[in-house]
């Protein structure tokens, strides 16, 4: 998949010696997001290493890095249970800092619809981020009704995409 500016947008899996990169690029890209809203129990970016390293562990559990060309420019897990009959999950996705704002995430999970499939998925994020909830619901995800207050500052709101065949 390509953005507007032609450089094309690709998904590379990620391997169990990927943890460090992996946890150093999350921790960066969650930075100010941790930062704004303090939320150290439940912000990826305050994850321990440990952590990313028993995700990448879990045979329901695929991590793929996003990439520009060859570049790296965030990540993002997908929890696929397949024959489970439990929606996927998108948790967490995150592109650096640098490379916010252009289109990527979009693109990073239409890619991942495709491998793991285009029905059943589910995904948590900050209420009060209006862009996450605005890429989400552009994206066919709609909100669930269900939500968590984390703190004095912040909302996690749940959304979910069904198949075409669901009501």
């Amino acid at each position: 998949m390509r953005l507007s500016n032609g450089a094309e947008v690709i998904i590379k899996p990620c391997r169990q010696e990927d943890a460090e990169e992996i946890h150093a690029m999350q921790t960066e890209a969650f930075k100010e997001l941790l930062e704004k809203y303090q939320d150290y129990d439940a912000n990826p970016g305050n994850e321990s290493i440990e952590k990313v390293e028993a995700r990448l562990k879990q045979d329901f559990t695929f991590y793929y890095f996003i990439c520009i060309g060859q570049q790296k420019a965030g990540a993002v897990r997908i929890v696929d249970k397949k024959e489970s009959g439990k929606n996927k999950r998108i948790s967490p996705i995150f592109v650096l800092p640098e490379f916010q704002g252009k289109g990527i995430a979009q693109k990073a999970i239409r890619l991942c619809e495709e491998i793991h499939g285009n029905d059943d998925w589910e995904l948590d994020t900050i209420l009060q981020e209006r862009g996450n909830c605005h890429l989400y619901e552009k994206m066919g995800y709609r909100q669930t009704g269900k939500t968590k207050v984390i703190n004095d500052r912040l909302t996690l709101t749940f959304y979910e995409k069904r198949g075409t065949d669901r009501t």
